[in-house]
């Protein structure tokens, strides 16, 4: 259990884009998709729906850029803290990628009002 405690530890101190390209490296490793088991979470029928009445925190997931992506890369800085201007601009691109976790629903909807006014497709979930 010690082992699994480190690993959770490391996981933690990882940057948005490190997360995404260890989701895509294990995807190609094991030939999975990690949005399989979100999709089949979602299709329970009438308790999901219930859950996410109660949930209390939101992920902001950068769907698609669109076609102002100067802005959205501009946007997705202020959002994202720590990012440079390269990683954001390699997060813009890889999209469909979370932007934040856990955060309040007032927080995702304030984060979806700015990145969808700059031409992004945001989905909160």
């Amino acid at each position: 259990m010690a082992d699994l405690n480190k690993i959770v530890e490391e996981l933690s101190g990882l940057t948005v884009l490190q997360v995404a390209e260890l989701v895509k490296s294990l995807e190609e490793k094991w030939g999975v998709s990690a949005a399989a088991p979100a999709a089949a979470a979602g299709a329970g029928g009438a308790a999901p729906a219930a859950a996410v009445e109660e949930k209390t925190e939101f992920d902001v997931i950068l769907t698609e850029a669109g076609t102002n992506k100067i802005g959205v890369i501009k946007e997705v800085r202020g959002v994202v803290p720590g990012l440079g201007l390269a990683e954001a601009k390699k997060l813009v691109e890889s999209a469909p990628q979370t932007l934040k976790e856990g955060c309040k629903k007032e927080e995702a909807e304030e984060i979806k009002k700015k990145l969808e006014a700059a031409g992004a497709k945001i989905t909160i979930k």
